[in-house]
This record gives C-alpha cells, structure tokens and sequence, in this order.
C-alpha cells in the first residue's frame, strides 16, 4: 500500500523548487500527497533568512507533531545546513537533510517510508549523529535522530524532475545553486555553499519537456541567478553557453518555449548582452520584469553590507532596463530596513532614491541578525531599535504601496499579453480569472477561462484594493490544443 507524504515550503522561489522536486520524485515511486495531520512522512523544506524563517520552521514542526505524532519528520533547506543538531532535537523528527546532501533528500524519504529502490552510487551514509542540547526541554526528549550534514556540499544539486504545467502554470526551473558574494548580512553562503549551475544539456531538456507537455511559461530562478555559467569547466559542453544572457539566447532561439522569465538578478550581472536580449525579446518570449535587489539606497549603508554595487551604479543599470523594455517594465527589489548602525540621514538617503525611481513593487525587510556572519558582531555593537525600525517599515510600506498604484495606474487602457492562473473558486463564481501579465502583474479577466490560456487583455481599471481589472483582446488557444496555430510558437531569432 502507498504511503502518504506532506511538504511544507518556506523561503524563496529557489527553496519551493526544490521541495517540489522532491514531491515529485516520492509521487513518481507512487505515494500520494496528503495534509500534514494525515501524512505518513511529512518534509519540512527550511529557509534561515532571519530569525522569524527559523522560528515559524520550528513552530510548525512543533504542531505537525502534535497533530500528527505517527508520522515521520524529515527537515532540510538552510536551517538544516545552519543548525541541524538543534533541528535534529525536536520531538518527532526522524532525519535532517542539510543542503550538502539535499539532492540525496528523495531517496533518505524514501527510505523513511520503506520503498527505497537501491541504486549503484546512491547509497547513503550518515554523516553525524545529532547530539542532545545541554538542557534539553520537554519538548525536546526524542532520542537523537540521523542527522546527513557537511560543509562539502558535495550533494548539494537537487535536479527537478521534468517540468510540466500542473498546480504551478508558470513553474520555476532551478538552474543555479549557492552564492559566493559573501554580504556582510547573508549567512546562504554558509547553507547553500558556492555557486553551481545546471550543465546547459540539461536545462535544454528541461526547456523542451516543458513545451512538449503544453506549458507555456517557464521561470529561470537560482540562488544567484546571474551567476549561471560562470564555474562550468571550458572543456565541458564545448558549445555551450558560459553565462545567463547566452543561455537565455540558446533558449530562445532552440526552443519553443512562448515565454521565458527570469527571476532576481543581481544589479551588476544585468550586463549589456542580457540587457540586449531585453530589447530585442521583451515583451513577447522575454517578461518584461527585472527584479533587481537593492538593500539601501545609501552608499555608507552599501558600503557596510559588502555589497558590490553603489547607487549610482543600481541607477545605471535601472535606466539602462527601462530604455531596452520601455515604461511597462515592472522593476522589483527588495529592500532591507535597520542595518546596524543605519542612522536616520542614511535612512532617509534610502527613502529619496526609492521615491526617484519607477518601481512597481518591493519586498521588505527588517533586518536580522544571522549566527557567523558579520552583520552578527555590527549588531552587538551597534543595533537600531526595534521602534525605530518598526516606524521605518511603515513608511516604506506606505512608499511602497504608493509606487505598486502608480505603476498599475499606468497600465490602464494598454494591451498587455498574460497568462490564465488556476483561479479560486470564488472568483470564478463572478466570471473571473485570474492572471498574470507578461510583465508581472496579477489580474483578473473579466472572463471564464481556463488555465494556462495565453491571453492579450486590455487593462480596464484599478480597484480601491489595487486589483487590476481587463478585458479580453485576443485569446490564443491553451498550447498542446490541435487547433493551435503552430506559427505562434516557432523560435524566433535573435
């Protein structure tokens, strides 16, 4: 009889992918997904961002056993590679898979749930045993569990399996792994190790896969993104591609793919043969969308975070993006609040150069101190109150909410190419769907559709709840229908 698992994601689009490779390896060996409170063995994919990432990891594997004590606990992701003794110490938990070993996290479930198949190479080896904390709690009176871990990352890769339009109409395709730019603040160098990539063969395959099973955009994402390339040996795939742009190249011009997206890049690899492709791609097999992190606005701020990047820099690259895609483009960073020592000037340095530039949206977040990274001391030494940092969360979310209206505003009455979402059932009770635009925008149609549609809308209005609304310009069929027009996905060159 199958058994039943669980995965519960946290982190970024990089993390998610690699939780769903693991689903679909267990799904592939014929288990079935279930919630949490029923599942036979449930994975808890880890992110260790902050200190709250840490903290809602640790409560929801408090209440997954709680709810469910008969099941299995496998935890991974950065927290397991940050911390995994004190992972491994939680009552119910039966394995920790670091990062090192994550591509080996399939077959450790599978093992778990007693329908491994051995394969030459594959077998496992326990790296460390978990040891108990000095003063172990109630809660944390489990024996000590198998705890996989080292800081070789010699398993780190976790390769999904082939792509296809399902839950997800727009899947992510992890291409990259790790990061070696070492910021002041980031303790994924130390959870995810150094940057690697998938070899180009295999993420054509991927690429391919994903057309032939009718999917219809596909999202590039890495830890790092922008470093794709850069550790493949010369002498490997000789005629391959050694960096992102000439893969993005590659893709578009041997594949059908209808569109490709990229996720966050840092600012200093949007070099000019990426930003090219942006101009001679953008806005029909290329997303209109850069999500370019930023941080601060402060060059001292900069400074202190390592950062490889000034703001006069950021600036460049920013209007060199918007003079290749034009004013549609949706521009998206993320911003960090209360740096250690972050004065109130520097601050406000930060407010003034996000007032200045056209951003449709940002990610925000306060600052938290990581264990071994050296953000870690600057914060003993000079931390910024947690009042002071709150008030400033405030009046970047209000900044940012101002910059997302005025950039949805500007949409209004322009034809846009999207993409139908799975929709909820109640917006489809209205005759809705929803949507999301070529360059990043969720809305809604006023129209039933299906998933997976490639759609031209006409953008109609903005609702107090800044919910865009369109109409339907011109629909083209959802791809892998007979009908379709085969011209409408023939590789274009560039």
């Amino acid at each position: 009889m199958a058994s039943t698992f669980h995965v519960e994601h946290f982190g970024c689009r990089a993390a998610r992918a690699d939780g769903e490779a693991v689903s679909d390896r267990l799904r592939a060996a014929g288990h079935c997904m279930q919630q949490a409170s029923e599942a036979d063995l449930v994975i808890v994919n880890t992110c260790s961002v902050t200190a709250e990432a840490d903290r809602a990891a640790r409560a929801f594997i408090r209440r997954a056993h709680r709810l469910n004590p008969a099941a299995k606990i496998v935890v991974t992701g950065c927290y397991a590679q940050r911390a995994p003794e004190e992972l491994a110490a939680l009552a119910g938990v039966a394995a920790v898979v670091a990062n090192s070993h994550k591509g080996l996290a399939p077959q450790i479930a599978l093992n778990l749930m007693g329908s491994a198949v051995p394969q030459a190479g594959a077998e496992l080896v326990q790296i460390q045993n978990a040891t108990m904390p000095e003063r172990a709690t109630s809660e944390q009176l489990a024996p000590p569990q198998v705890v996989w871990a080292d800081d070789r990352f010699a398993h780190s890769f976790l390769e999904e399996a082939q792509l296809a339009p399902g839950a997800q109409t727009r899947p992510n395709l992890k291409i990259q792994e790790g990061c070696g730019n070492r910021c002041s603040f980031c303790v994924i160098p130390f959870t995810r190790g150094p940057s690697k990539s998938l070899p180009y063969e295999a993420v054509l395959r991927q690429v391919q896969g994903f057309v032939a099973a009718g999917g219809n955009e596909l999202v590039l994402s890495g830890i790092n993104l922008g470093r794709w390339g850069r550790d493949i040996p010369p002498g490997a795939e000789a005629a391959a591609p050694r960096t992102l742009a000439a893969l993005v190249r590659k893709i578009l011009a041997d594949t059908a793919l209808p569109r490709l997206r990229l996720s966050s890049i840092e600012p200093m690899d949007w070099d000019d043969e990426l930003i090219a492709l942006m101009a001679q791609c953008g806005g029909s097999r290329l997303a209109r969308h850069a999500h370019l992190p930023l941080q601060s606005g402060s060059d001292s701020v900069l400074r202190r975070m390592h950062r490889r990047y000034r703001p006069w820099h950021y600036q460049q690259k920013v209007a060199a993006l918007l003079r290749a895609a034009g004013s549609e483009l949706t521009l998206g960073a993320d911003v960090m609040v209360g740096f250690p020592s972050e004065t109130d000037a520097e601050f406000e340095e930060t407010v003034a150069y996000i007032r200045a530039l056209p951003f449709g949206y940002l990610h925000l977040f306060p600052f938290s101190a990581r264990p071994g990274t050296r953000a870690w001391t600057l914060h003993a030494e000079r931390p910024v109150p947690t009042a002071v940092v709150d008030e400033r969360m405030a009046r970047l979310r209000a900044l940012a909410a101002e910059k997302s209206r005025t950039h949805r505003s500007s949409m209004i009455g322009r034809e846009l190419e999207a993409i139908t979402l799975h929709t909820p059932a109640d917006l489809e009770t209205f005759g809705r769907t929803s949507a999301m635009t070529e360059n990043f925008l969720p809305v809604e149609i006023n129209r039933g559709l299906p998933a997976n549609r490639l759609t031209r809308i006409r953008i109609s209005s903005l609702d107090a709840e800044g919910i865009l609304r369109a109409d339907v310009a011109c629909t083209t069929r959802a791809r892998g229908a007979r009908e379709d027009s085969m011209a409408a996905h023939m590789p274009v060159a560039v």
